[in-house]
């Protein structure tokens, strides 16, 4: 049996647990929790859903401390084995669900959620050979490394309460910008974004929301 060294990061305060089938949690992506976190303190009533969890890591420190329910998806085994592992080491106070799918079809059309966190793959295909140790799937976002992203837009759109948000990180300004370009052009989709934070050379996050 192939032994894939299981490792252990201190996260905020959580300790999580990957090993190499996974893409290692970033340390830099603690401000996409802490940034969800201030977002929920006023917010309504609601659950959390994370798209292209990984391993859990992002959303169980987002709702750390409060009862709020979470839904943590991702369409790879392993990363959702680890984050059932590291849902049962954070204890959370509210419930939680891990599912097991692509992004568009886990949720019943009934489903509402008060924030959405996403981490989707957004590498362009074509240099995903610059990243070896990272697994493929992963990372890589189709030619544009927009493709998954914009299955998350669809999501928010189909799935945000009134006054929700969507958090999603992307890799540059560019893709950003691409963003609010789309939702500029597609008022059906209910959505605008309210601001983006650059965070160097490891990516940006978005935050778009739905007005109420």
């Amino acid at each position: 049996m192939t032994n894939h060294g299981t490792q252990h990061i201190d996260f905020g305060g959580l300790t999580v647990e990957f090993d190499d089938r996974v893409l290692r949690p970033r340390p830099w992506t603690i401000a996409q929790s802490y940034w969800a976190a201030d977002l929920l303190r006023a917010a309504p009533a609601g659950p959390v859903l994370e798209l292209c969890a990984g391993v859990g890591h992002i959303g169980l420190l987002a709702v750390a401390g409060t009862p709020r329910p979470l839904v943590l998806v991702d369409l790879d085994a392993t990363a959702c084995d680890f984050a059932r592992a590291n849902t049962e080491a954070a204890r959370p106070e509210g419930p939680v669900q891990i599912r097991r799918g692509r992004v568009d079809t886990v949720l019943g059309d009934e489903e509402r959620f008060v924030g959405i966190i996403a981490d989707p793959p957004w590498v362009p295909s074509a240099v995903t050979r610059q990243f070896p140790d990272d697994p493929l799937t992963a990372i890589d976002g189709g030619p544009d490394g927009m493709h998954v992203a914009w299955a998350c837009l669809e999501v928010a759109a189909g799935h945000l309460l009134d006054q929700g948000w969507l958090l999603i990180q992307l890799g540059t300004v560019e893709q950003a910008d691409a963003v609010q370009e789309r939702l500029a052009t597609a008022p059906e989709m209910g959505l605008k974004v309210v601001e983006l934070r650059e965070y160097g050379t490891n990516g940006v996050l978005v935050h778009v929301a739905r007005p109420g």
